[in-house]
């Protein structure tokens, strides 16, 4: 301990070392000297910035309120450690009025420690490796038990599978509908400003039935069953993963992949292609709707130039893309369910990122799909 000078008025001296001070009080500490008392403490504690302060006052002679608010206002002044020594009968009554515990310590915060940025990026590197490795084994068992399924048709659960395609097609189709028809509305009324300078409106039927039919029509399709179904796969299987059921399945001796994962698999692909064939009809609607009222075609006409652009292999392209869409779709929303881990949180997480996952795939494959027509 190294002494320091005492006070000038008496009221205490102190020791320090290593920026631990011990304040140790003498005299009086009541209503006469609070002021001046907590002036020099407060000067005090900013000039030394002391780590801990411990409070001695077992050679206080008065001690009153006004000596319990300077050892409440001491501790607030401190934001490290603080402690109270040689508490008296009566100095403990005194503090008790204020809800004031003596023998409470307040323990130094420790300095917050930075991460190192390659521990960090180690940490990353690691979890993305793990989740490759969980990807794969997912992709392993999702073929493993549709091939099961195949030559075992009766292992797949039929009625779940119809409740998925219910869900995922039946419920949709009110959302895609409208969408579709907006769609096409807007491009039709959009593509005949230009048309309409060239005197070729006529071409509005052909632009909106080739557009829909080729990309827009899957892309939405698909955009609409991510944000439903895709959301609603995550959040499903992730509630049974946090929950525990998952496991439970597992020691019943049923497989959760082909238990779970694969009916929404079949069912997305079975009702996708379908959702999308209904989105093209619904969008060339809403193009019908602007040739009839806005450029004066004949409802024949428009359709008569639709059926002219449209091929059987343009609409099968396009229902094709929808169940490599819906594949994706289905196989995300599962894959992140299963990979859920902690709380309620966890469901959100999974559920948001299957819809961003799978958004994204979505439009890296129909890049991929529209570089390999372009070379077809």
């Amino acid at each position: 301990m190294i002494p320091s000078d005492q006070d000038s008025d008496g009221f205490y001296k102190i020791t320090e070392k290593d920026r631990e001070i011990s304040i140790h009080f003498t005299g009086k500490m009541n209503i006469e000297t609070a002021a001046d008392m907590l002036k020099k403490l407060q000067a005090l504690i900013q000039q030394k910035a002391p780590y801990s302060v411990t409070a001695d006052i077992g050679n206080v002679s008065d001690f009153d309120e006004f000596g319990a608010v300077i050892l409440f206002e001491l501790r607030q002044m401190m934001s490290g450690g603080f402690e109270i020594i040689n508490t008296g009968p009566d100095i403990r009554e005194i503090l008790s009025h204020i809800n004031f515990n003596p023998d409470e310590k307040i323990v130094r915060r420790k300095k917050r420690r930075f991460s190192n940025m390659l521990v960090s990026m180690g940490k990353s590197v690691i979890q993305d490796v793990s989740d490759i490795n969980f990807l794969i084994a997912f992709i392993g068992s999702l073929a493993i038990s549709l091939v099961h399924v195949c030559f075992h048709p009766k292992s797949l659960r039929v009625e779940d599978t119809v409740s998925q395609m219910e869900k995922t097609g039946v419920a949709a189709l009110p959302i895609v509908a409208l969408i579709s028809f907006l769609l096409g509305l807007i491009m039709a009324f959009m593509s005949s400003l230009q048309f309409r300078q060239f005197g070729a409106s006529i071409y509005v039927a052909s632009l909106v039935a080739f557009a829909m039919v080729s990309e827009l029509g899957p892309i939405m399709t698909a955009i609409v069953i991510a944000g439903r179904s895709g959301s609603a796969f995550a959040a499903e299987i992730g509630t049974m993963k946090i929950s525990e059921e998952i496991d439970a399945l597992f020691t019943m001796g049923f497989d959760p992949v082909l238990f779970l994962a694969v009916p929404r698999l079949i069912a997305a692909v079975t009702v996708v292609p379908m959702l999308a064939l209904f989105s093209n009809i619904f969008a060339i609607s809403g193009g019908l709707t602007v040739g009839v009222f806005m450029l004066g075609l004949s409802p024949n006409t428009y359709i008569k130039n639709t059926l002219e652009v449209l091929t059987l292999t343009e609409v099968l392209w396009g229902m094709a893309k929808s169940g490599v869409f819906a594949m994706l779709i289905a196989g995300v929303g599962c894959l992140r369910g299963f990979q859920a881990k902690g709380g309620a949180s966890a469901v959100g997480s999974a559920a948001t990122s299957a819809v961003v996952s799978s958004i994204f795939l979505i439009i890296l494959f129909d890049s991929i799909f529209a570089v390999v027509r372009s070379y077809w």
